[in-house]
């Protein structure tokens, strides 16, 4: 009897798990699911100026977005589902990945680097942006590059690619500085300004957006060389080809037409919520030569 009952056990247990995967592997195709009236759910960030962020009135607004919303009337073109809804849902640097991840939104834009270690959970499309990690440190400052926080203090945002790389150089340099974690960009920047850390070590463009929303921008510069480099993307979840295939095209379509030209000169050479300042960031020539051949691969 007793044996019987762990047998019974074992089963339902087995059952549970199959029934798990079975589900998992099961998700309805997002264009499936928006054929039939669904709606798309494109994932934002808070303050990843001048991708994705909030502006005055409170909405998701930024160079990533804009591109999303032209790959969401591509989405409703191919479906026709002329109505389809957008919803969108914040996130953090923390639960991004899982939130796309587990099917909880369809798009993640904002400001998102695409490597090997993420590429193993979620899908990118082509890169709209190629940056890399520097400082943002207080106008005052003699800092200047990454070794010169030896016994100081560096913030970095939590489960980004800058915060790994700067606890890999000061591991392999010996430098003992102090790393700090921030919740969010914002924070990171509040941080430095109050002196509890003496430099934020970001993507440069989000660090120029970030010093440019500040009440006094001229007490933040940025400096040093690239420590990282960050070919920025749009995520998606991994096993959906379909969808895949439509956001690659409309990205390529972008590229290659140009209009993805004047709403990239819209949030980088032109004055941007919330307080109406210019980046004045011109595409790179890294960033040309690469949407010369538009490709989702990166060799990172």
């Amino acid at each position: 009897m007793h044996i019987s009952k762990k047998i019974s056990q074992a089963a339902l247990v087995c059952l549970v798990a199959v029934a798990g995967v079975s589900t998992a592997a099961g998700a309805t195709p997002i264009l499936e699911r928006i054929a039939s009236g669904g709606k798309l759910v494109i994932a934002h960030r808070e303050s990843s100026i001048p991708f994705s962020y909030l502006d005055g009135n409170k909405q998701p607004v930024g160079y990533a977005i804009d591109l999303c919303l032209k790959i969401a009337d591509a989405v409703r073109k191919k479906t026709g589902a002329k109505n389809m809804a957008v919803e969108f849902l914040m996130v953090t640097s923390a639960n991004r990945i899982a939130t796309i991840e587990q099917g909880k939104a369809d798009l993640e834009c904002g400001s998102t680097t695409n490597n090997q270690e993420r590429r193993a959970k979620v899908a990118f499309t082509i890169p709209h942006f190629i940056t890399g990690a520097r400082l943002l440190v207080r106008a005052e400052s003699p800092v200047v590059r990454i070794e010169d926080l030896s016994n100081k203090k560096l913030v970095s945002t939590k489960d980004t690619t800058p915060l790994k790389a700067a606890e890999q150089a000061n591991r392999e340099r010996l430098l003992n500085v102090t790393i700090l974690q921030s919740a969010d960009h914002a924070k990171g920047v509040d941080m430095v300004e109050s002196g509890e850390a003496d430099a934020f070590i970001m993507d440069d463009v989000l660090l120029y957006g970030l010093a440019a929303s500040r009440k006094n921008p001229a007490a933040l510069k940025v400096v040093g060389k690239f420590l990282t480099t960050e070919p920025l993307a749009i995520m998606l979840p991994k096993d959906d080809p379909e969808f895949k295939k439509v956001v690659d095209e409309e990205m390529r379509r972008l590229i290659l037409s140009r209009d993805i030209n004047p709403i990239y000169e819209k949030w980088f050479l032109q004055p941007i919520p919330p307080k109406g300042t210019s980046l004045n960031m011109p595409v790179s020539y890294l960033l040309k030569d690469f949407w010369k051949y538009p490709s989702d691969f990166v060799p990172f």
